[in-house]
Parts: C-alpha cells; structure tokens; sequence
C-alpha cells in the first residue's frame, strides 16, 4: 500500500496565516501541522509517501522535508496540483505513483489522537473496495456526512444544510487501485470540482465501502482559525499519533 498526503488548497480559512506559507506548514504545538500527517502513514507501516500540493509556496515542502529520511522513509514523492480542483482531483495525481498498489489518503491538515495503524491493518484485510473512518461532530454540514442504519452506511452527502447525523466523514481514506479510473469517471460538482464524496459513494453503490468510527479526537485544521487552535491545545493536552 502507498500513501498520498493532499496539501494543497489555498488556505482562505486561515487567512491572514497562509498569506505568505502554505497551511500545512504552519505549526501545531511542537511540529509544523504536515508532520502529522507523515508520522501517521509511516507509523502505519507504510513506507512509500507522494505529498500532493500547489500554490506558491510548494517548494517550502522539499525544503523542510527533503527525502522523507528523518521520517524513517526510503524516498518521499512529491506532485504539484495547477489549480484547485477538489479533493479527487488531486488524488488523481497519483495514479503512476500508486503503480497498481492500494492507497491510503490523508488531507495534511487532519490530526488524530490515535495511530492509524490498526484501521490500516484492517483495511489489508479487505479483498476489495475502500474503508472511510467517520468522527461525531458539531458542525457536521461543513463536511460529507454519513448516514447510517442499523449499523450499515447507506449514503455519505456533501456539506447538507441540514445533516442527517452528526457522523463527519475524515479525511482518512483506503482505496483499492481501481479508484483512479472512479476518479477519471467523474463530473464536477456545483463547486466546480471533483468531490471525494462521489468516489466514496461510487464504492457504496458497488457494496464496496466499509467504515468505522474513529476512537480519540479528530482535529481538522484547516477548517477555521477556531479549530486550528483548538488542534493546538488538543495535541498538547492530549497528544498525538498514540
């Protein structure tokens, strides 16, 4: 299994922060916020990582991270997205890179109070298909949410105005290889993009898509100013990648 990192984005949420740095480098706590996102898939045991990013400041990734060596890697890839394009977009990117492999997805600016490593463990496990990792949350109609019965998802919809369960979607996925040619098939959304929801709702439809709930807390800080503090203090209260 290879593992893909997405960085990029424009960071408006955070603005005047990411006027002049990209947002996965701004830092968290101890560490800037894409260390994270790293430690996690190689605590995973996955040891061939593609960082995806765009903007102006791509270059600040290579300087910081160089070949992934600090991190334990043999080699750390990296791709540049032209523009926004949405979350599948972006995975995209990656196909000659995954080389047939499965993947495991990350949005660089997601914290988990816990290692990664038995939810990756468990999608090995799985012949096929994909396995997303869904989080209770507040505010629920900022994300895709997952409605589920009985304990069987059914549908995962994009930012709703209304939210039919307060189960947000994280930005972990596993997919298996044939998400690259689910990714071409797509359409853009009303946002003009290529919504990841769509690719996990095409695994559904295929009966294909397992998932679970996450244990310990799950910071997104790309969401707002608000929740980039509120990651801060959560990893140096709680800390992180346990």
């Amino acid at each position: 299994m290879k593992g893909v990192i997405l960085a990029g984005g424009s960071g408006r949420r955070l603005d005047p922060l990411t006027r002049i740095t990209n947002k996965h480098l701004l830092p968290v706590y101890d560490r800037p916020m894409i260390y994270y996102a790293i430690e996690q898939l190689a605590g995973a045991g996955i040891e061939r990582i593609m960082i995806v990013t765009g903007g102006n400041h791509a270059g600040e990734f290579l300087r910081l991270l160089g070949n992934g060596s600090s991190f334990g890697l043999r080699h750390l890839d990296y791709a540049y997205q032209d523009k926004a394009g949405g979350i599948a977009e972006a995975l995209g990117l990656a196909e000659y890179f995954a080389a047939g492999d499965s993947v495991a997805v990350l949005l660089g600016d997601n914290i988990f109070e816990n290692s990664i490593a038995p939810i990756a463990e468990r999608f090995r496990r799985q012949a096929t298909g994909g396995r997303v990792v869904l989080a209770q949350v507040e505010n629920a109609s900022a994300y895709g949410v997952a409605v589920v019965r009985d304990g069987r998802l059914l549908q995962i919809v994009e930012k709703p105005e209304r939210p039919p369960s307060k189960l947000a979607v994280t930005g972990l996925y596993f997919y298996d290889s044939r998400v690259f040619e689910i990714v071409k098939s797509l359409k853009p959304s009303g946002r003009g993009e290529l919504e990841i929801t769509d690719v996990n709702n095409r695994y559904l439809a295929l009966n294909e898509l397992q998932h679970e709930v996450l244990d310990g807390y799950w910071a997104d800080c790309g969401e707002s100013v608000k929740m980039l503090l509120r990651a801060n203090n959560l990893v140096a209260e709680r800390g992180a990648n346990r």
